[in-house]
């Protein structure tokens, strides 16, 4: 598995120029205008469910990419550190937030925070990690802390993968480079009842289309 993540954040940092592409469906990730209407439909409805969780305070944003919703999160917060393992998403975040470069399999926060924040990110950690991860957030988190995560759902097809077995799924590049990564998509009552016992409870729901599971702590 440690060789399969390895792989996973080589993705990302090959991926990085592209990845905005793929959230705003251009290029080779155009939808047709049915689909494209549908997307764009959740999409509104995450960010909507962001907008009512008023993530204020102290808001840390694990994976955080390119910085998608990192440019969210910084108008809504007081203040947010968004950490992600490849210097290449990072370059093209968002400077004002506090961008700290660390795989967040082995970092470990020096403070805590009101808000810990993760989008498309939990189906990206495999099943061996999955405790540890949310010893993780636990510990970034202040004593009334909350969580807030956006991912695909277990309804979402955009990404099925060339290959997939188990929890694998391979993904290519523009340029056809193929890498192996882990993908598990989640139904919203099985998370919650998988974290339930870690400490965390969580309330969670598919957008309308079913393209995203998005939710937070109660």
């Amino acid at each position: 598995m440690s060789d399969v993540l390895g792989e996973q954040k080589r993705y990302y940092a090959e991926r990085a120029p592209e990845y905005d592409d793929w959230w705003y469906r251009r290029g080779r990730y155009e939808l047709e205008p049915d689909a494209l209407a549908r997307w764009q439909a959740d999409v509104a409805e995450a960010e909507a469910a962001l907008e009512g969780f008023a993530p204020g305070g102290a808001v840390l944003e694990l994976a955080a990419g390119t910085g998608i919703w990192t440019r969210k999160l910084v108008r809504l917060a007081d203040r947010v550190v968004a950490v992600d393992a490849n210097a290449e998403t990072l370059a093209l975040n968002t400077p004002a937030a506090k961008l700290v470069q660390a795989d967040v399999f082995s970092w470990h926060p020096a403070e805590r925070f009101d808000v810990v924040f993760f989008s498309f990110w939990l189906s990206h950690v495999p099943q061996e990690r999955f405790d540890a991860f949310w010893g993780l957030v636990r510990s970034a988190l202040r004593p009334a802390g909350r969580v807030f995560l956006i991912d695909s759902s277990a309804g979402d097809k955009a990404h099925t993968g060339t290959d997939q077995e188990g929890e694998l799924e391979t993904r290519t590049v523009a340029d056809g480079r193929a890498f192996r990564i882990v993908k598990r998509r989640w139904e919203p009552d099985e998370l919650a009842d998988r974290v339930r016992p870690l400490g965390l409870d969580v309330d969670l729901t598919m957008t309308a289309n079913g393209s995203f599971l998005v939710g937070g702590s109660r």
